[in-house]
């Protein structure tokens, strides 16, 4: 599947996961020299062209630093601009006043849920009983979760996610599996038990920044593709470019063709609901 195909069927495409920040060198310090391709500023005004170029309808931003502030960035930009169709923001999980913070925030259509950066957390993190108590809230007021966990935390993102059912629940960069090793276990078998539980979906996304930054290839991703169609189906999969942060290892059209290359083997209805469809009905985004 090709730019023009998605274009000439009028496939409404979403980009599930994205960012924006105003670069700041001490509170982006994940930004190191070498991905100094991204050491600065990424706004709407930069990525409303690409997606123009690669005929995608509207994005998803998702947050990129842990601070109230960062949500309130995200909102604004959204507001003043069409392109993003929601936002994913980020909120003190663990704040006793989190209740009345998200009745706040609950009155932004555009605020479609939250993420908190657990990769690299301590483990059990993800099954502290405040943490669970938190996301638990979540519910109240129709919010997702976006889970960015690495590989290595599958099995606790499971018994987190089996905690909480009434939860919508999105795996971000498929947990990003060791790509650049060519390493497939116990990721795929983990990836497998999450994809059991109906109230978890997943991005495909974040996959070049995993693999070779250099030196990577179309197939070095099949073999990650296949256990996550096979274990979440087109049903509860979404795109997700990872912008600006998938520029280390590919230009927006690179990295985006690796799934719709893939995605040569479905049928059109089933490529609509991965490029776009899934997305709208998780985030209920507002097309």
């Amino acid at each position: 599947m090709t730019i023009n195909d998605l274009l000439n069927n009028k496939i409404m495409t979403i980009d599930s996961h994205q960012h924006f920040w105003i670069f700041d060198e001490e509170r982006d310090s994940w930004i190191t020299p070498e991905m100094g391709v991204i050491r600065k500023n990424f706004l709407p005004e930069n990525l409303k062209p690409v997606l123009k170029a690669n005929g995608v309808n509207g994005c998803v931003a998702v947050q990129a630093s842990s601070t109230d502030s960062e949500t309130e960035f995200l909102l604004q930009l959204a507001e003043a601009n069409d392109i993003v169709k929601g936002v994913v923001g980020w909120v003190d999980l663990f704040s006793a006043d989190l209740y009345d913070k998200l009745e706040k925030y609950s009155q932004f259509e555009k605020l479609k849920g939250f993420r908190h950066v657990a990769q690299g957390q301590p483990e059990g993190f993800l099954l502290q009983p405040d943490f669970i108590k938190g996301v638990g809230q979540l519910v109240a007021f129709d919010f997702t979760y976006d889970i960015l966990i690495h590989q290595n935390q599958l099995k606790e993102a499971f018994n987190f996610a089996v905690k909480l059912p009434n939860v919508h629940f999105v795996l971000d960069h498929i947990a990003k599996p060791l790509i650049k090793n060519g390493q497939m276990q116990p990721w795929a078998d983990d990836i497998r038990a999450l994809a059991e539980l109906p109230n978890v979906s997943c991005k495909v996304s974040g996959m070049v920044t995993e693999a070779d930054w250099q030196n990577w290839e179309k197939a070095d991703f099949r073999p990650y593709l296949d256990v996550v169609f096979e274990a979440f189906g087109t049903e509860r999969l979404m795109f997700g470019s990872d912008w600006p942060v998938c520029l280390v290892a590919a230009e927006y059209e690179g990295a985006k063709g690796i799934l719709t290359d893939y995605l040569s083997m479905f049928s059109d209805s089933e490529a609509k609901r991965v490029m776009g469809q899934n997305a709208v009905d998780f985030y209920n985004l507002d097309i």
